[in-house]
């Protein structure tokens, strides 16, 4: 049978959702729960690669089990076996045939900054904090220049292993809450950082650093030193994964 499992996470104190030998992982704790559930040694798969520090709503896995646990019953019993920071927030049935991260038409990440002079000691964990004055409406200006199917290779770090750069950007949104700037991206696919380099640049317009043109000219010349900085994976969260079907 396989799961299609939802989870959040506070990645602060994990080397990113796959396993590696540098640090512990989120993968790496999900097994070390489900082997202990279920008796068995299960390889689980995730819809994204979360890098180092960065959460998650919404990540999705799969997995394949004999179990006995009914598929609605993971959420129940993997809570008590996984750490604190990940939770298991809904388990399902579905086909041999879906698959986590190929079977995923989209993906929405959020991205959120403390703008305020002082740090948070409640917030500093999910909020990059930039302590002077953004210009919101700097930052809004750039914003449809992002949308659509482009070839977004300035705003990919090195490293990353893609067959193309063109993506394509659904949705795109600026808000801001009390002393939090919120960025809102929806999309078929993203590059590797593509997400914290686009948040990095609406922090530098907002500062007067750069002009809200810079992205239309990094999309038009591909050129990296066209934009910002690559923002702190503190501030990034993976929201949700788009499925066929409402899975």
């Amino acid at each position: 049978m396989r799961i299609l499992l939802t989870l959040e996470y506070d990645g602060t104190d994990y080397a990113g959702w796959q396993r590696q030998l540098n640090g512990p992982s989120v993968q790496e704790a999900l097994e070390d729960a489900l082997r202990r559930a279920t008796g068995t040694d299960t390889r689980i798969t995730g819809a994204s690669r979360t890098d180092a520090g960065v959460h998650a709503l919404g990540q999705r896995a799969h997995f394949d089990t004999a179990s006995s646990i009914p598929p609605d019953g993971y959420p129940l019993v993997l809570g008590t076996l996984l750490p604190r920071d990940i939770a298991v927030t809904q388990s399902v049935a579905v086909p041999d045939s879906v698959h986590a991260r190929f079977s995923a038409k989209g993906k929405e990440y959020t991205y959120r900054i403390l703008n305020r002079r002082s740090p948070s000691a409640l917030r500093r964990r999910f909020t990059a904090h930039v302590p002077v004055p953004l210009c919101f409406e700097a930052m809004m200006q750039a914003l449809p220049m992002l949308e659509g199917t482009h070839d977004f290779a300035a705003f990919a770090a090195a490293g990353g292993s893609q067959k193309t750069t063109v993506r394509r950007i659904d949705r795109i949104n600026l808000v801001r809450q009390g002393d939090e700037i919120i960025l809102t991206v929806a999309g078929n696919a993203f590059l590797y950082n593509m997400v914290r380099i686009i948040a990095g640049t609406l922090i530098d317009i907002g500062k007067g650093r750069l002009d809200a043109g810079c992205v239309a000219r990094a999309i038009e010349t591909g050129d990296r030193l066209q934009l910002g900085a690559t923002a702190p994976a503190c501030g990034l969260e993976l929201t949700r994964v788009f499925y066929e079907g409402g899975l």
